[in-house]
């Protein structure tokens, strides 16, 4: 067992398990390429174990999940080698967990980790196993996200800043207006919440990042994915263009001169150079469906599903949901952003009906206002610049700190909207 492995290392508050909610989420690093074997006694554990290997963040490890003892695990590794990491889930007491433990070590390779998962709250116990080179003692029944966080923290590199959180905003249907939720949201969490924000326009050839911010750069997202393998920071920070003080984005080139045809991973790079150094990245999605930009929904921190209040919209945005959940298994559901309601004479379907059709939250309804948004659009502005004390911009604040998990939507701020709706009506009377 690993001899360094009891630096920095610090047990459960004892008397408890830590909180983490299912399907919550955190700011987890992803798992690096290692090989990872546990061994469950329990059938909770058991399928802990496997809930957490299907995870995104788990997607690069190696991992085996059994249904065994310790000593059986021992039997196993007498002609075998270890892997990197080896989770042990074990109902034994104090000193027969150690004595077994013992035997473990005669077997294990040199820089193997161990994780035990126990039943045992003692902090004596704890010491005997810090003692004996075991990374982590956790006190069961454990959560998967506890789990994943705490395989994560064995990789992390020591004094690591901690992984921006990834935004992803993605139409239901063609024009409902998912560009320009995702710009305006990156606009006020820089300006409002005073977060830096890196916004990447995926929409390569079509893309309206550059229109909506009033700049034309040279180089921007094209420069940065046609040769992900020397992308690094320095690179980066070159091709991103500065809106204000906090907010830079990656223009997309919006010409149809080549295809932009990519695989699977091939805008990995680029979000995790993003991410290394910025709090929060927002990725304006095209609205499609291939490979990268299901990779891309798949392993983000946060989606955010932009439809309007109609039928088509409904089913495509279900279609989405669905999809996702399958993907995320243990991620929080995506959130719904409703985008041009109460246009005049249109057959509408509710906020409400819409949400709790896809099992959602919805974050916000914006009402169909052409005036504000199309002036604000052709200025090169955001709504928060065009006109700093309008409603439709309290909403995307109230979007900001829900998103970058500062806040919720409460029921004031749902008051807030029936009034934007009702002085709408009486304009329009």
């Amino acid at each position: 067992m690993n001899s360094n492995a009891s630096d920095q290392l610090h047990m459960s508050e004892v008397g408890s398990t830590p909180a983490f909610e299912p399907n919550q989420s955190y700011e987890t690093a992803a798992v690096p390429r290692v090989s990872i074997a546990a061994f469950c006694e329990t059938e909770a554990a058991y399928e802990t174990l496997i809930k957490a290997s299907s995870d995104r963040r788990m997607s690069k490890a190696h991992t085996s999940v059994n249904q065994g003892s310790l000593s059986e695990c021992v039997a196993l590794y007498e002609n075998a080698p270890t892997p990197n990491l080896l989770i042990i889930e074990t109902t034994l007491d104090g000193q027969a967990l150690l004595r077994e433990l013992d035997t473990l070590a005669d077997v294990c390779d040199p820089g193997t980790r161990v994780m035990v998962i126990g039943q045992i709250n003692d902090v004596e116990l704890y010491r005997a196993l810090m003692a004996r080179g075991i990374s982590e003692y956790l006190l069961g029944p454990i959560g998967i996200h506890q789990l994943i966080a705490t395989i994560s923290g064995f990789y992390a590199e020591p004094g690591a800043e901690p992984l921006g959180k990834t935004i992803a905003v993605i139409g239901a249907k063609g024009g409902c207006g998912a560009s320009t939720i995702a710009h305006n949201l990156s606009w006020v969490i820089s300006k409002r919440l005073e977060t830096d924000v890196a916004l990447a326009d995926c929409d390569l050839p079509f893309g309206t990042a550059g229109l909506d911010f009033n700049q034309d750069p040279l180089q921007g997202m094209w420069e940065a994915v046609s040769a992900p393998e020397r992308l690094d920071q320095t690179f980066l920070d070159r091709l991103l263009s500065k809106c204000n003080e906090r907010l830079s984005f990656l223009a997309a080139p919006a010409s149809l001169d080549k295809p932009y045809d990519f695989s699977e991973e091939h805008f990995d790079q680029l979000v995790e150079t993003m991410r290394s150094s910025t709090p929060t990245v927002v990725l304006d999605l095209p609205h499609t469906w291939n490979a990268w930009v299901r990779h891309l929904l798949e392993t983000v921190d946060i989606v955010i599903v932009v439809a309007e209040p109609d039928l088509a919209n409904l089913r495509n945005a279900k279609n989405l949901v669905d999809a996702l959940v399958q993907l995320r298994p243990n991620d929080i559901r995506p959130y719904l952003v409703l985008n041009k309601v109460t246009i005049p004479k249109r057959p509408e379907i509710k906020p409400d009906e819409f949400s709790k059709a896809l099992d959602v939250q919805n974050l916000a309804s914006i009402p169909f206002d052409p005036g504000l948004f199309g002036t604000a659009s052709n200025n090169g502005q955001m709504i928060g610049e065009f006109d700093q004390k309008h409603a439709v911009g309290g909403l995307f604040e109230d979007m900001a700190r829900v998103v970058t998990g500062r806040g919720e939507v409460g029921r004031k701020k749902q008051s807030a909207l029936s009034s934007i709706f009702s002085k709408l009506k009486k304009s329009k009377a």
